[in-house]
C-alpha cells in the first residue's frame, strides 16, 4: 500500500503500527484539542548513539513522510526516515511495565531501555 508524501512523491509506509499500538496512538488522540498525527523521530543520543522519539504533533511539514499505518495518520522527518525504514512499533502491557516497543532491522545494536539503538 502507497502513501503519497507531501511533496508529491509517492513513498511505502516507513513504519508499521502494531493493532496494539493504533490503539494506544487512537487513545492519546483522542485526549488532544485538535486533530493530530502522530510524529515519529530518530534523536542523537541515548546509551547506543540513537533514540526513538513519539509525540503528538498538529503539523505536518512540506518535507515530512506523510502515511497511515493500522488507521493512524503517521509523519517522519527525512533525517529519521532513512533510520525508521521497515520498523515495526508495538505496545507492550505487563507487571513489570507498559509502554511502546521497537523492532528495527537496521539496529546492529541496542540498550536494555529498549529505546536506544545504534546503527
Amino acid at each position: 500500500m502507497s502513501e503519497t508524501m507531501n511533496a508529491g512523491t509517492t513513498v511505502e509506509p516507513v513504519v508499521h503500527l502494531t493493532p496494539e499500538a493504533a490503539e494506544k496512538v487512537k487513545e492519546f488522540q483522542s485526549s488532544t484539542p485538535s486533530e493530530s498525527v502522530l510524529r515519529i523521530s530518530v534523536i542523537p543520543g541515548g546509551c547506543s548513539g540513537f533514540e526513538y522519539g513519539l509525540d503528538m504533533d498538529n503539523e505536518v511539514r512540506d518535507d515530512d513522510f506523510s502515511f497511515d499505518s493500522e488507521g493512524v495518520r503517521v509523519v517522519v522527518d527525512p533525517f529519521s526516515a532513512q533510520y525508521l525504514a521497515g520498523v515495526r512499533i508495538g505496545y507492550h502491557s505487563s507487571f513489570q511495565g507498559t509502554g511502546f516497543t521497537f523492532e528495527n532491522p537496521n539496529a546492529t545494536g541496542s540498550c536494555g531501555c529498549g529505546t536506544s539503538f545504534a546503527v
